[in-house]
């Protein structure tokens, strides 16, 4: 489904992406681990067109789509939440879900994607006049994935969700997100709670200074020393 060919990517000359190589196959979750700094969310933004790349290609579906406006790519299938949520907190939780399905095919379509979110989020259904920026933070998340789910993405872009959220809300999340994989929709998940990002992952991707050290099923990576050591605490 997703293919990236060697990309490079710098901000002003400082490198960020080395040459990173990665496919994300239909129906999978893949997981990209990493230090702060790795180039994690540099690749995120890559393949969603916030970041330009200075070489390599990147292909959804076997169509190249690096150079396309972030508009066009949301169209073609792949949606993007990032790290921080970035909502729009003077807006209500409904406005802020609106924003996601732009492109929309009327009113039906939008009445069936909002009916999908608050199957994935009864909170969110409960918060749908409140503004977004009172929400504590876990509900905050839920809008921010809640929105991406609107625009009925085939490709998933998920930057950091159990970021800052209490133990209870991590392993919701969690759950969340293995059952919007299992609903069809392909997943490629940055995620800083290593542990639980391999657990929930068929494949993984350890990303060290803009390059790809290591590569493997989820499993494999758990029991791999140089993660153990790494990024699971021994």
């Amino acid at each position: 489904m997703l293919e990236v060919k060697e990309i490079h990517l710098h901000y002003g000359k400082t490198p960020a992406l080395k040459g990173v190589s990665l496919t994300v196959e239909e129906r999978e979750i893949v997981t990209l681990l990493g230090a702060n700094g790795s180039g994690k969310s540099s690749l995120l933004r890559a393949v969603s067109g916030l970041a330009s790349l200075r070489s390599g290609e990147i292909e959804f579906q076997g169509k190249k789509i690096n150079g396309f406006p972030t508009h066009r790519i949301v169209i073609l299938g792949i949606s993007h939440v990032p790290e921080g949520r970035h909502l729009y907190p003077l807006m209500t939780v409904r406005e802020n879900l609106e924003m996601g399905a732009y492109h929309c095919r009327g009113q039906e379509d939008l009445k069936q994607r909002f009916e999908k979110i608050f199957a994935h989020f009864p909170r969110v259904k409960e918060r749908l006049n409140q503004m977004a920026g009172t929400l504590s933070g876990g509900e905050q998340q839920m809008v921010a994935m809640g929105r991406g789910l609107m625009a009925a993405p085939k490709l998933f872009l998920l930057d950091e969700p159990s970021l800052g959220l209490a133990p209870l809300l991590v392993r919701e999340i969690g759950r969340i997100v293995v059952e919007i994989n299992s609903g069809g929709t392909t997943i490629l998940l940055v995620e800083q709670n290593a542990r639980m990002a391999l657990q929930l992952a068929h494949r993984g991707y350890v990303l060290e200074t803009g390059r790809i050290a290591l590569q493997g099923l989820g499993s494999d990576l758990m029991r791999n020393d140089h993660v153990k050591q790494a990024y699971l605490g021994g």
